[in-house]
């Protein structure tokens, strides 16, 4: 098959012939129909995380299944499928009631192995991870969801469901938080987003944010929110966010983000937390004083997409409102590299077409 490697990191990605994967007895082969560019492929490409190496990135990724293994239950040849970029290994006791997305012996397509900028990707545990895909779906579409806009619909909704009208803050406007953004909107909170930005911010509001604010130092910002989230039709006194997420990843957004909350509101950490940043302090101060919570969220696992996939299919989320370009496997090299270029914040995402 064809396929894009890089052999050492930070090498030139080229588009080769390699072998085709081999199909485990508790998993499936996907023919893969597009996929996304994301920046954690770049991540990894650059050395911030450890892949084997030779290596084929990719993990966001929607097609057919083009071969099932013996053990393998309910999916057929031909089924259109997607799975979460995390897998999990389908027998913990996480797994078995729904919660992959935290199994400790999880892989992960793209890192742990071979990705999805191939002709055909392996997703093992396949009663687990592999999800089908309603007719409605299409696979551009659907590649986009695997990780950032899965990722944040957990966010939105896996630790503190906002109900109409609740007052959200989401803190970096990347892939992730204008994912939420859609998200939250589409369930009908007051969305403020805050991005130092004025693409990723202009965006926002597009998006259905009703306002957007430039990122400055913690307290500031969360001053900023609390004012913009106030509203004339509630007759209730807001002061910050029932539900506020860092979709960036650093100690400047996760301060802001949780100093944005009101009294027992709930901060989610949807950026990964990096390096020294991994260490960063929170003003445990106003955690203690206004009761608020601090949850951790990694992706999300394919027991959880059924919601999403309903709303897609029913018109109200709209991944393909986030793509950008749409490119061939030959351009896969290239988009990946000029992830060395910032974030514009309009852009979108890069989906890999494969026909």
């Amino acid at each position: 098959m064809r396929a894009v490697v890089y052999s050492a990191v930070g090498a030139p990605p080229r588009l080769t012939e390699t072998a085709d994967p081999v199909c485990p007895a508790d998993g499936v082969v996907v023919a893969v129909r597009a996929t996304g560019v994301c920046r954690s492929d770049w991540h990894a490409w650059r050395g911030h995380e450890a892949v084997p190496l030779p290596h084929v990135p990719g993990h966001e990724f929607a097609g057919t299944v083009a071969e099932v293994g013996s053990a393998v239950e309910g999916f057929a040849v031909g089924d259109r499928v997607t799975a979460p970029f995390v897998n999990g290994c389908g027998r913990c006791r996480w797994c078995r009631t729904g919660q992959a997305q935290v199994c400790p012996d999880q892989t992960q397509p793209g890192f742990t192995g071979p990705g999805s900028f191939a002709e055909r990707v392996v997703v093992r545990a396949a009663g687990t991870n592999l999800v089908r895909l309603p007719d409605q779906v299409d696979f551009v579409a659907a590649a986009a969801l695997g990780c950032r806009f899965a990722t944040a619909f957990r966010a939105v909704t896996g630790h503190h469901r906002p109900a109409p009208g609740d007052p959200v803050a989401v803190v970096g406007c990347g892939g992730v938080g204008l994912s939420a953004v859609m998200i939250a909107t589409a369930l009908g909170a007051r969305v403020v987003a805050v991005d130092p930005s004025e693409a990723a911010r202009t965006r926002a509001r597009e998006l259905g944010a009703v306002a957007a604010l430039a990122a400055g130092e913690p307290a500031a910002t969360a001053a900023e929110v609390a004012a913009a989230l106030r509203s004339p039709d509630r007759e209730d006194d807001v002061d910050g966010a029932v539900l506020a997420i860092d979709c960036f990843g650093s100690a400047a957004t996760a301060e802001a983000s949780v100093r944005s909350l009101a009294r027992r509101g709930h901060h989610v950490q949807a950026g990964l937390m990096l390096g020294p940043e991994a260490a960063a302090p929170l003003p445990w101060d106003l955690l203690v004083a206004r009761e608020l919570s601090v949850h951790g969220s990694h992706g999300m696992a394919a027991a959880d997409y059924p919601e999403m996939l309903a709303l897609i299919a029913e018109g109200r989320l709209r991944p393909d409102r986030l793509v950008g370009a749409v490119i061939g496997l030959d351009g896969a090299a290239e988009a990946l590299t000029a992830m060395d270029a910032p974030v514009t914040g309009r852009a979108g995402a890069t989906v890999i077409r494969l026909d």
